[in-house]
């Protein structure tokens, strides 16, 4: 039913489309529909489970963060078949984001181009939401970032704050410097600054430790838009500070080969199709660097089966959706999982694992 419903969602605002997405998601956990959301949408088989930095996931399809922002419906994300939702980006303090409108669909080109801006509730109301983040039964990632007002220079201050609040609340934690809609915060990127923060998120890693918290990997969200050198220094420096994982890719400011050329105007971050070749290159290069040593978490332009499985042969060991859920509906990690394993069987593959980094080596 989801394209005849497309057809009406599509009219409408998409960001008003997203809060009531929210909203609906909210009143099926609040009513105990979880139970049946997961039957109908439900997808599994110990042949797409995996253990991934340390955690168990049971399908390699998660929702990447920029959804569940405010850690809301993670538990309904979950009954819809995600093998794991990654929430946020979360900022210490809470901001309203950039001026509206900000997102804006491009359904010629299967894409998205966002200016949000890190919207969110900020970390010490969100970890109320996520203090049951245990019920979910699948893995929760936190997405942090720096506020728009904090300059670079203490941009490490705000991570560490975000780590420090959020630290007993989720299985795994994503560096977000990659965005392209706060002012300056991909210069982050360069190696020196990039060196800097990273050390001191693993000084407040290793404090919480010490201090008694559980050990939680800590992974590190990449642009699509770095020269070659830029990545390859990134990545080794990702290495060498100890990181657990690598997210590829963010979104993209390149508008190149689009149709929809006045909405291709708009200021932000691109996603979707048009992403496709360019983050699957990434992550491609990025394992050829790294093999088994820092996982891949594939994100860009997945909307089907087989564009998750070519992203896991070129060496994402899991897989993110966000836009190819806009445009394929709720069903999308039970329609890539099921397809997932057709191909596995089509090519005699026993486990999801084997497929990983099978175009590299």
């Amino acid at each position: 039913m989801y394209p005849l419903i497309k057809k009406y969602l599509f009219r409408l605002d998409p960001e008003d489309v997203h809060h009531k997405t929210v909203a609906l998601l909210k009143l099926a956990e609040n009513m105990g529909g979880g139970g049946l959301l997961k039957k109908i949408y439900g997808a599994a088989d110990n042949r797409l489970s995996s253990k991934v930095m340390g955690i168990s996931f049971p399908n390699p399809v998660g929702l990447a963060a920029g959804f569940d922002k405010n850690a809301e419906v993670y538990g309904g994300l979950a009954a819809l078949g995600f093998g794991f939702v990654e929430v946020g980006t979360i900022t210490p303090k809470a901001q309203s984001g950039n001026d509206k409108p900000r997102l804006f669909r491009l359904a010629d080109d299967k894409a998205v181009i966002n200016r949000m801006g890190f919207n969110n509730e900020g970390a010490e109301r969100i970890k109320e939401n996520l203090r049951d983040f245990e019920k979910a039964h699948i893995p929760i990632g936190i997405n942090i970032g720096k506020n728009k007002i904090t300059p670079n220079e203490d941009a490490a201050s705000d991570y560490e704050k975000c780590l420090e609040v959020l630290y007993p609340y989720g299985h795994y934690f994503v560096i977000n410097v990659s965005s392209p809609n706060t002012p300056n915060l991909r210069d982050l990127q360069e190696t020196e600054s990039l060196r800097h923060l990273i050390a001191s998120i693993q000084n407040k890693k290793r404090d919480l430790e010490h201090n008694g918290a559980q050990k939680k990997p800590i992974m590190l969200k990449v642009a699509p838009d770095m020269a070659d050198e830029q990545m390859s220094d990134v990545i080794r420096l990702a290495k060498e500070e100890g990181l657990s994982g690598i997210i590829a890719t963010n979104t993209t400011l390149s508008r190149e080969g689009l149709r929809n050329r006045d909405t291709a105007s708009e200021a932000g971050g691109l996603s979707g199709l048009p992403l496709k070749e360019r983050s699957t290159a990434w992550i491609r290069e990025i394992y050829r660097e790294v093999g088994d040593e820092l996982p891949i978490i594939g994100v860009g332009g997945i909307f089907t089966g087989e564009d998750a499985y070519e992203k896991i042969r070129a060496g994402a060991s899991l897989i993110q959706v966000y836009t190819g859920m806009i445009y394929e509906g709720p069903s999308i990690a039970k329609n890539i999982n099921a397809r997932l394993i057709e191909l596995m069987d089509r090519d005699g593959i026993h486990h999801i694992s084997e497929v990983v980094g099978a175009d590299v080596k």
